[in-house]
């Protein structure tokens, strides 16, 4: 059984019955909403979503499309993205880290060794924002890394303006983040991750 066949909340959830023809009989369509990991197929996609978010506000993005495909080479049980009929709509990139604050190398490396992941991006859409969505998939996606083994907590870095959102999500800040990027300045987070073995008892992972 693979990793991710034991996971509920990561199997391909179906909101909606499936269309029946007019005849009565069930034709096959594509899944109304569903999420998974991502794969390096899924990386132009990924950057489409990312350039279109980041671009216009800051100027850059977090992660180019030869970095994504990095990622999702190296740690892609560490990506989360939302499929709606089989369009990316909402995406997580994360790897992991060995160190207790975030430094310059953190942008880059996957430190396979590490016990936290650093959560490089979130982006959703723009046609679908608004909506939650990011919310929602971050709660997901710190549901799923209780499942994970090698996890014990979640950082991210992110602009002042983003703190309130996460917290909401549940991440506390850390203070100024040491890593910087042309101007712009960063404030580090972290979540707390609970232990496999409390999850394998309360949750069925």
């Amino acid at each position: 059984m693979s990793a991710l066949s034991a996971l509920p909340f990561l199997k391909p959830i179906h909101l909606r019955p499936p269309r029946s023809s007019p005849g009565g009989q069930r034709r096959h369509t594509l899944p109304a909403s569903e999420f998974r990991c991502l794969s390096p197929e899924d990386a132009v996609s990924v950057f489409e979503i990312e350039r279109e978010a980041f671009i216009s506000v800051s100027g850059d993005c977090p992660l180019h499309l030869d970095e994504i495909r990095h990622f999702l080479n190296l740690c892609p049980e560490l990506s989360l993205g939302w499929f709606e009929e089989g369009r990316l709509v909402a995406f997580i990139i994360g790897s992991l880290w060995d160190q207790e604050r975030l430094s310059q190398a953190a942008l880059t490396l996957h430190k396979a060794q590490g016990s936290a992941v650093h959560i490089h991006v979130l982006a959703v859409h723009r046609t679908v924002r608004q909506q939650g969505k990011g919310s929602i998939l971050m709660w997901r996606y710190l549901q799923y890394l209780r499942c994970l083994p090698a996890a014990r907590r979640a950082l991210l870095m992110c602009e002042p303006f983003l703190v309130p959102f996460y917290q909401k999500c549940g991440f506390e800040p850390l203070g100024p983040c040491q890593v910087t990027v042309g101007d712009l300045a960063f404030v580090e987070m972290q979540h707390a991750v609970r232990g496999h073995a409390f999850m394998r008892r309360n949750s069925g992972c």
